[in-house]
């Protein structure tokens, strides 16, 4: 039984994997920040070193903070509601040679999801009051994970093209041109 299922918005392929068309998400919060648009944002949270923000859960989420707390770090995966549409071939902020759009870490994807590790400073009601923030005021949050670095943190052998330019981190920052 293979083929289209548009009730479900599926497809069963040959090898019986269900490939799916659209997945659509509901944003669970806003990301409160200090930066009103892309332009001047550090690009990544680790130069964001003590930049605060808040996020505001919406009031249905609020009981899934529940023992988040305890975490001094966590993961905030976001959706780049400003961003231009995707190209697969894009010039990254830390280079002046276009590159494949999956190894770069630029806002402009098929998929413009974004994640940021955060440091978590109190959780008041349904506010999380956060530091190291690189993120639009205004951005629509899609999820929370606890950052666990037992989890979370691997000894790579080679960052790729970025070898070159990671040093470049500290001064970098959001020049727009990933905004539409």
């Amino acid at each position: 039984m293979y083929g289209e299922n548009p009730e479900v918005g599926i497809t069963l392929n040959a090898d019986k994997y269900y490939i799916m068309k659209e997945i659509k998400y509901k944003p669970i919060g806003t990301i409160h920040s200090p930066f009103k648009k892309p332009e001047g944002i550090p690009i990544q949270s680790i130069a964001a070193k003590d930049i605060g923000g808040k996020v505001e859960i919406f009031p249905e989420y609020t009981e899934g903070l529940k023992d988040l707390e305890g975490f001094s770090h966590i993961i905030l995966i976001y959706h780049f509601h400003l961003a231009r549409k995707a190209s697969l071939n894009v010039k990254p902020f830390m280079d002046e040679q276009i590159r494949g759009v999956f190894s770069t870490r630029s806002p402009s994807r098929p998929n413009p999801i974004g994640i940021s590790i955060v440091r978590l400073v109190k959780i008041e009601g349904n506010i999380l009051h956060i530091r190291d923030v690189d993120i639009v005021d205004g951005t629509p949050l899609l999820d929370i994970k606890p950052y666990v670095p037992e989890f979370d943190v691997r000894k790579v052998d080679s960052i790729g093209w970025l070898e070159k330019n990671v040093h470049k981190l500290p001064v970098s920052k959001d020049d727009g041109r990933f905004v539409r």
